[in-house]
């Protein structure tokens, strides 16, 4: 058959035996397709996956419009957070210089009271060194009354014989009392 099909067509025998072969391709081919668009609703599945594609897009595009807008507030809250670290640098150093300001006036009452302290211990010392001084120059007085006072017996009798006179006359003077 394929031989008179070759004499028929003028054409060679392996020419022939492939055209044959592409024919009964083509119709088996398009025999299948035919069977399945009848019997397999395939734009059925098509609409579907499109509808599906189509859902899917939208959520992707809604999430990333979301993705957006969170990027966005976390960028507007960075760029706050460079003005929050300057309000906070400045509240440190303003903290800093007051704590500097009572530091100082701490120190400023310690030394006031430092010197008060020493002053009252000067003062003590003054008063400790004129009692001394006091007392030296009684004991040199005494010492130096010593020497120009010759205290002999007679001039014993002599002071205290005065001494009970005094005391005598100042007992009749009060009308005998003591």
């Amino acid at each position: 058959m394929v031989q008179k099909v070759a004499r028929i067509l003028h054409l060679k025998l392996d020419t022939t035996v492939y055209l044959l072969l592409g024919i009964n391709f083509a119709i088996i081919f398009f025999a299948v397709i035919w069977l399945l668009t009848h019997y397999i609703p395939v734009s059925q599945i098509i609409r579907k996956r499109s509808q599906t594609l189509s859902h899917d897009l939208t959520s992707a595009r809604q999430a990333t419009a979301e993705a957006q807008a969170r990027m966005s507030a976390v960028e507007a809250q960075l760029a706050g957070l460079g003005e929050e670290i300057k309000k906070l640098t400045a509240q440190v150093e303003q903290e800093s210089v007051e704590d500097e300001k009572r530091i100082k006036a701490a120190m400023g009452e310690e030394s006031a009271r430092i010197v008060a302290a020493a002053e009252q211990e000067i003062d003590a010392a003054v008063a400790q060194a004129r009692r001394g001084l006091r007392s030296l120059a009684a004991d040199l007085a005494i010492g130096q009354a010593e020497k120009q006072i010759a205290l002999t017996p007679e001039t014993d009798r002599a002071l205290i014989a005065e001494f009970v006179a005094g005391v005598a006359g100042d007992a009749q003077a009060k009308g005998g009392r003591n």
